[in-house]
């Protein structure tokens, strides 16, 4: 596919930190090279050293601002980066007029000698891919995180090599619309997220599924058993198929029982991986990420022993239930990843009765919010705490769910973030628990959910002292 790209006017479009690194690639690779660059933003407002290292280029053919996609026509492959939805018209006008349109991930899947495990689901991505990671490193094999929470995958191209293993983290924006799947294909659950940008929930499950369609006899995809849509996934490969859930059946590879965590070999042994309660990792969500890690591990021939140090060794990442500390008595976690309301379901399980404050809300994507309203009735949640515009629509479910006869929590509604952490330390009684998990995306009043948790858990620090 490199060879391909060499002869073809070629454009680079999006300038994020994966567009820049591939930019950064091809003229590596191709320093004669004319290649176009395309963002919607200007070329002051991005990254410092890429803005210097355009200027000094003078084989780049930059289109920057409002006419980004004007001249799209004008090349044979266009490199997509995630955060240019593949829907966009004049990108679909462009393929249906014979453009190339590909991706950073589609070149390194086309180009690595070497073993690619790949990682997809709407929550979980993450923490799989790093555990995965952790496990192959414990078992004494070239692991390298590789994408969105690792290296950019083309840096890595030439660098590592073919008994290497790169495993990459998967979203729906870098599996849509690309023709590669990687050797071992990890699907956690699918549910409604980012419809907006893939035009539906069909076409959401469809980018996903990317991940295992071009997967061969040779190939293994891993899955999670306990939901519909994977199975019906898992039905359609031509991979092996290696089902894991949270409890025991004969078709599955990795279980549990009698909680704990239990591996069927080849032969039809089944061995003890490990007790559930030694994973470090909070909540029975958490639970499903670890079984699909272990499966990689045990199907790369990782020892057991290995396998169960690496996983027990294993901490929770930032921003994903994480425990920020207990401060005037109240304990707070920051949870801003959870972006969807299943995610904020997943960490009031995780946490139990011991959750009295809910901060929720964000950027609304249309997304149903019964099941979450229905769950915090079943709670102990006695204040919610409430960012725009998500927060309102989240408010009218919850006052749908318990109509007109049941005492309804305290509710505040603010945009500004140490508001509502005083509001949290004013209303949250002592022994109980702040939870932040917005059910909800952070853009709009937040850049992204790093500065949203960033500043929660700032005005927890600094609110604390101010009692």
């Amino acid at each position: 596919m490199l060879s391909e790209l060499a002869g073809a006017r070629v454009l680079i479009l999006g300038l994020g930190r994966e567009g820049v690194a591939t930019y950064q690639f091809l003229r590596a690779e191709f320093p004669d090279k004319e290649i176009g660059l395309a963002d919607r933003l200007q070329i002051d407002r991005l990254d410092p050293q890429a803005q210097r290292a355009i200027a000094a280029d003078g084989k780049a053919i930059t289109h920057f601002g409002e006419g980004y996609l004007a001249s799209l026509d004008r090349y044979e492959v266009v490199i997509r980066s995630p955060g240019v939805p593949l829907i966009t018209p004049a990108i679909a006008a462009a393929a249906r007029a014979g453009v190339r349109v590909t991706s950073q991930i589609e070149i390194f899947l086309a180009n690595y000698a070497g073993m690619t495990i790949g990682v997809t689901g709407t929550k979980g991505k993450s923490t799989t891919a790093s555990l995965i990671h952790a496990i192959l490193r414990a078992g004494g094999l070239d692991s390298h995180l590789v994408g969105n929470i690792g290296v950019p995958a083309l840096n890595l191209l030439r660098s590592i090599g073919p008994r290497s293993y790169a495993v990459i983290e998967l979203s729906s924006y870098q599996l849509d619309g690309i023709h590669r799947s990687p050797h071992i294909a990890v699907l956690l659950n699918i549910v409604p997220e980012h419809l907006d940008l893939h035009g539906g929930f069909e076409n959401y499950v469809r980018a996903k599924q990317n991940i295992t369609r071009f997967q061969t006899a040779g190939d293994v995809l891993i899955y999670n058993a306990m939901y519909p849509i994977p199975r019906k996934i898992a039905d359609l490969t031509r991979a092996q198929r290696v089902g894991f859930a949270l409890e025991p059946a004969p078709a599955l590879r990795v279980f549990l029982e009698r909680n704990h965590i239990m591996h069927r070999r080849d032969d039809g042994e089944i061995e003890t991986i490990m007790a559930a309660d030694e994973i470090a990792l909070p909540g029975r969500f958490n639970l499903h990420n670890a079984l699909a890690a272990i499966a990689v591990g045990r199907v790369l021939g990782v020892q057991r022993e290995a396998v169960a140090a690496a996983v027990r060794a294993f901490k929770p990442l930032a921003y994903r239930l994480e425990c920020v500390g207990t401060f005037n008595g109240i304990t707070f976690y920051d949870d801003p990843l959870a972006t969807i309301p299943e995610a904020t379901i997943a960490a009031l399980d995780a946490l139990g009765s011991g959750v009295a404050t809910v901060m929720l809300g964000g950027f609304d994507r249309g997304v149903d919010m019964d099941k979450l309203a229905q769950r915090l009735r079943r709670s102990q949640v006695r204040t919610l705490i409430l960012f725009p515009p998500s927060g309102t629509r989240i408010w009218q479910a919850i006052k749908r769910e318990y109509g007109e006869r049941a005492a309804l929590p305290k509710s505040f509604f603010t945009a500004d973030m140490g508001a509502a952490v005083s509001l949290a330390y004013e209303n949250t009684p002592k022994g109980r628990i702040c939870l932040h998990s917005p059910a909800s995306p952070s853009f709009g009043l937040f850049r992204d959910f790093a500065e949203r948790g960033d500043l929660f858990r700032r005005y927890v620090r600094e609110l604390s002292m101010a009692d």
